[in-house]
């Protein structure tokens, strides 16, 4: 840069910093024109979520939830509003309810559009209704319509889902917060489904403006060995066989991340079982067979591992500090024979080398200052690292590969991300790291399952020694193998999933399906581990069908729904979704849940979308991003050319005078 340029440049800094000069504060606003009302009374402004309360009933690997949230317009108007809130991945939501005083009225499943239009007629009329829709697997949005001043409104939502074991220890995970997404274009914003990316955000560091409880019931059918939670402070009371955990109503900084519990049962070995259902329709089973213990290993083929890593915006603080020491974990114990490489991304992408290199001490320190070197910022274009990356020279033919992404998943266009993957499934696994306290799970969990990996989520700083240590002893053999389920003499039919994948973690496979006729024969999973060939037989006529058993009906939906529409792009399999969706009760991108009051209410109503808490360690970086090239370097781009304009102007306007 000559000399010369300098008082430009320096004249166009000063601009951007103008510009950028922080506001005068004001109470009670977020970071989101969306939310505020302008002209409205002041209790308008807040959206009427006065709590949200989850009750969790565990029953051996079946968790049954029930959310119930508050609503109350403080207000002296009418208002409607929308509220977008997570759940589990895997949950199979399969009823809703809506309270109004003493009058109950329960939620009818229909198609997405068809129930849509109902609410804007009811709204429209002034009746007070109840939408639930899905806009992506883990983030459901609530529109509630006509709530009048001082009124109460209760809507309750149910959901079960299946917990599985990795390594003995349980994990139940209940999502409180939905992370802002960041989109490069290719989504669009008029899509039903992707406008819960415009949500608004409170400030960071402020607490949700409801109250969070969650309690969670317990019963295993055996001593229950330890119980904790990472995430919240809980109090726990034993039972027999059962015990109970609870976080308290009035803890409004616990709904600013996940809720997560870990609890371990009695024994060493987790048994294999079958769970049988007879109903008056179809009949269900659910076969979970226990993979062998992971051998001891005594040679590890070389391996090569691209590490692709999020810098953006969302990244910066806390996550970013988790990601640094989980790296410095993952390289610092590498073996001497393996290779690797790092490509950091946010808006653009950054490689460490032109291809991977030996994982020497050397190479291994500059990598990590390579690594260290980041602050975070700008966007979060995944699906164009994930490109380059795989794109990089092949290892040679001895060497297995994998990629690592590490991300907090806070991008709006997943089922991209999927493709991509899958496209290149058989070059390399993947597996998937999810940085901090409210990971997009969906991404995280589906970018693993699409390239056969293993998800993994790492909350907090001290988590990411033994994130490190699992990644490590996952990756380097797999438990079992080229895995099959045969069924001789029990009439199985629509079985979940079709194919069984490798299996890494310690984890039982689970096989959903119906059956016909009476309950006999053999069900055998086969399947080669470290030890040798696995074989595994259940007996059907030992097993009683048991009308407790109904939730196996949505799970199985759940599981092929999940197939059909969770991981993929476009509409193909939309009829067979929305016969999924309205056979088994269940909410779905194409069927939705709606409730309405039969009663006129009101003439008309304000709308108003509820302010999101951002997640704990999350910085207001992560909100606000535009599509395109980075804000700061727009604005300094466009200062550098009004600066070079003045200037020339003020030359010619001396030389004329």
């Amino acid at each position: 840069m000559s000399i010369r340029a300098l008082p430009l440049v320096c004249l166009a800094f000063t601009a951007l910093s103008s510009a950028y000069a922080d506001p005068a504060p004001q109470a009670d606003k977020t970071l989101s024109p969306y939310f505020v009302v302008e002209g409205a009374s002041p209790g308008v402004e807040s959206m009427p979520l006065e709590s949200t309360r989850a009750d969790v009933h565990i029953a051996g690997v079946i968790a049954d939830v029930t959310v119930k949230q508050m609503y109350r317009n403080d207000g002296a108007q009418t208002i409607s509003a929308r509220y977008v809130f997570p759940a589990s991945t895997r949950a199979a939501v399969h009823g809703m309810k809506m309270t109004i005083g003493s009058r109950v009225i329960v939620a009818k499943i229909k198609e997405r559009e068809e129930a849509r239009a109902e609410y804007e007629e009811a709204k429209a009329t002034g009746r007070t209704a109840s939408l639930l829709e899905e806009d992506r697997p883990n983030v459901f949005s609530m529109n509630v319509a006509n709530i009048l001043p001082k009124d109460h409104i209760e809507v309750e939502l149910k959901y079960t889902e299946l917990l599985l074991p990795t390594d003995g220890t349980y994990e139940l995970v209940y999502p409180t917060v939905v992370g802002p997404r960041y989109t490069s274009g290719a989504a669009d914003p008029t899509e039903p489904t992707n406008q819960f990316i415009a949500a608004p955000y409170t400030h960071a560091g402020k607490a949700p403006p409801y109250d969070f409880g969650v309690h969670v019931t317990l019963g295993a059918g055996m001593p229950i060995q330890s119980i904790d939670s990472p995430s919240h402070p809980i109090k726990t009371a034993f039972g027999a066989n059962n015990v109970t955990a609870t976080v308290d109503l009035d803890d409004k900084a616990g709904g600013n991340r996940d809720f997560i519990l870990h609890y371990r049962l009695g024994g060493t070995d987790i048994a294999s079982g079958l769970l049988l259902f007879q109903g008056a329709k179809e009949n269900f089973f659910l076969m979970m067979v226990q993979p062998p213990r992971r051998p001891a290993i005594e040679m590890i083929p070389a391996r090569e591992y691209v590490f692709i890593i999020d810098v953006s915006g969302s990244m910066i603080g806390h996550p970013l500090d988790i990601t640094k020491k989980l790296m410095r974990d993952l390289l610092g114990k590498m073996r001497p024979n393996d290779r690797f490489n790092v490509l950091l991304f946010s808006g653009a992408s950054d490689l460490y080398a032109k291809q991977s290199v030996s994982a020497t001490p050397t190479q291994i320190a500059d990598a990590i200052k390579f690594i260290d070197s980041q602050q975070g910022g700008g966007g979060t274009e995944l699906l164009p690292a994930l490109q380059r990356a795989m794109s990089l020279p092949r290892p040679e033919a001895n060497v297995s590969r994998s990629f690592v992404v590490v991300t907090d998943g806070f991008i709006g266009e997943e089922t991209a991300m999927f493709d991509q993957v899958r496209d290149h499934l058989g070059e390399a696994n993947v597996f998937a790291f999810g940085i901090g306290s409210s990971v997009n799970r969906h991404l995280i969990e589906g970018v693993a399952k699409a390239g056969q990996g293993e998800p993994f989520v790492v909350e907090d700083e001290k988590l990411a020694p033994e994130a490190a240590k699992k990644f490590r002893t996952y990756i380097e053999s797999p438990v079992l193998t080229s895995v099959k389920v045969a069924f001789d003499g029990f009439s199985t039919y629509d079985v979940e999933p079709r194919v069984l994948p490798d299996v890494f973690a310690e984890r039982p496979v689970v096989v959903f399906g119906k059956w016909r006729g009476t309950p006999t024969g053999k069900l055998t999973l086969t399947g080669v581990s470290g030890r040798g060939r696995f074989v595994s037989t259940l007996d059907a006529s030992a097993v009683k069908p048991d009308a407790s058993n109904e939730a196996l009906s949505y799970l199985w939906a759940r599981s092929k729904i999940s197939r059909l529409s969770d991981f993929t792009l476009g509409d193909e399999n939309r009829k067979d979704v929305i016969a999924l969706g309205l056979e088994y009760n269940l909410l779905t991108k194409y069927t939705s849940f709606i409730a309405v009051q039969q009663v006129v209410r009101a003439a008309g109503s304000i709308d108003v979308d509820q302010a999101l808490p951002l997640p704990v360690g999350v910085s207001e970086s992560a909100v606000g991003m535009e599509v395109g090239p980075e804000p700061a370097l727009d604005v300094l781009i466009a200062f550098v050319l009004f600066a070079v304009g003045w200037q020339l102007f003020r030359r010619r306007t001396q030389r004329a005078a």
